[in-house]
């Protein structure tokens, strides 16, 4: 199997580029099936989980060509047809085919969707929104099917601010007759990013990046040119490195207003960060103070950033508490950091840390995506040499990230290893 191994205490500087956002590349490619003629993407991450939607359109007869930056789409030829496991299980983002699918054919059928492993995410709220817009929808053999005789708009109140939610039923409700309303809608800026490619497409939507989102059904989508939105996950996840382990690093290609909720709590702490217009500047952190984190819904502190910043509170002074109220499973990461030397327990749906800490290098093992960027930098930190193990989870949201961080002076290679070596208990 292939892991990383890292070797700790090397300091940070320079500067390091943010690639286009996962969580929108995630849902822009099912959106562009919708067209009838091609789309390109300018942008995209080469990230696995791009890989894996790239094979999904291919399945159901999509034309793609990727060059690991842009994207050129042909939808013409795609039919309607069932994908039941396969590609759907590796990605929970897969379940944007029922949005797109079901708004081009009036049906689809698709797989459970995978991902990682975050508790319960149930998908009752796109059903709820596909159901409203009177899809007939069903679960057959572990496969959820969606039929329609025809798509009318309507008014859907979401129960709770899902992304999810909010974006599959704007991929339904693009071509369906008249008008939807969308209340209680997510706000994330990939929400209005894919909203700005269906509008460019000939789609009508007004409100992206309010609670609530109008949209006015058209009879057909063309093709178009859309260069995607940086990703504020992985600029937060640099910008904590920085803070971290850096002598100065400029973080480039990020839109400072996507994560002022994380530049809040770095300043809180004691780190003093310089926006400009495209780039955030970390010079070196000295003397962090502990403070406390609540994950909420955008515009609050990203749950995707809890587990990075979690191991940045280790090098805190005094006891931090971290409080997720949107995925509280999203702790296992926290017992990798105690085989590290981590001072930090689990208590519900809050993580109590205490620092400052020095962390010991380990063997360990990432549960998730964001659980693996968190011991990346735990290894970047710890004395000694750090393996860290299942790294496909990395590598499922942030690309090139060994060349990137290996630009501003960490020590980090990706290695084989006998696949039996296993995490010590």
């Amino acid at each position: 199997m292939e892991v990383y191994k890292i070797t700790g205490g090397n300091r940070l500087k320079g500067t390091i580029k943010v690639s286009g956002a996962k969580n929108s590349a995630v849902a822009l490619i099912p959106a562009s099936i919708l067209a009838d003629s091609p789309v390109t993407i300018e942008g995209l991450p080469a990230i696995s989980d791009v890989l894996t939607l790239q094979a999904l359109v291919e399945d159901i007869g999509g034309k793609v060509s990727f060059d690991q930056q842009n994207m050129v789409i042909d939808p013409t030829e795609i039919i309607s047809m069932p994908l039941p496991n396969g590609n759907v299980k590796k990605l929970r983002a897969s379940y944007y085919f029922m949005g797109a699918m079901l708004g081009r054919f009036k049906n689809a059928a698709i797989g459970l969707p995978g991902g990682c492993h975050l508790g319960p995410r149930p998908i009752d709220q796109h059903i709820k929104g596909f159901e409203a817009l009177g899809a007939k929808v069903t679960n057959e053999h572990g496969a959820i099917y969606l039929r329609a005789e025809e798509l009318r708009g309507a008014k859907i109140y979401l129960d709770v601010v899902s992304v999810g939610a909010t974006i599959n039923i704007m991929l339904a409700a693009v071509l369906a007759k008249g008008r939807t309303t969308i209340e209680n809608a997510a706000k994330e800026p990939e929400i209005i990013d894919v909203a700005t490619l269906l509008s460019n497409m000939g789609a009508k939507i007004k409100g992206a990046g309010t609670n609530v989102i109008r949209i006015d059904g058209v009879e057909k989508l063309h093709g178009t040119k859309h260069t995607i939105i940086p990703d504020r996950i992985e600029a937060g996840t640099f910008m904590i490195m920085a803070a971290a382990a850096g002598d100065g690093v400029m973080i480039d290609n990020v839109i400072p207003f996507h994560v002022e909720a994380l530049t809040a709590k770095l300043r809180e702490m004691g780190v003093d960060v310089v926006e400009e217009d495209e780039r955030i500047f970390i010079p070196k952190a000295q003397d962090l103070q502990a403070v406390d984190v609540k994950t909420l819904v955008y515009p609050g502190f990203p749950t995707d950033l809890q587990q990075p910043f979690s191991v940045l509170l280790t090098q805190a002074l005094g006891s931090s508490v971290i409080t997720d109220t949107v995925y509280s499973a999203r702790f296992k990461h926290i017992d990798e950091l105690r085989r590290m030397n981590a001072v930090a327990r689990v208590e519900g749906s809050t993580a109590i840390l205490s620092g400052p800490t020095a962390l010991e290098a380990a063997t360990v093992r990432a549960t998730d995506l964001r659980a693996g960027a968190a011991l990346v930098l735990a290894g970047l930190l710890a004395e000694g040499e750090t393996e860290v193990q299942e790294i496909q989870h990395i590598e499922r949201g942030y690309s090139s990230l060994i060349d990137k961080l290996r630009g501003i002076g960490a020590q980090i290679q990706k290695v084989k290893i006998p696949a039996e070596a296993p995490v010590q208990e």
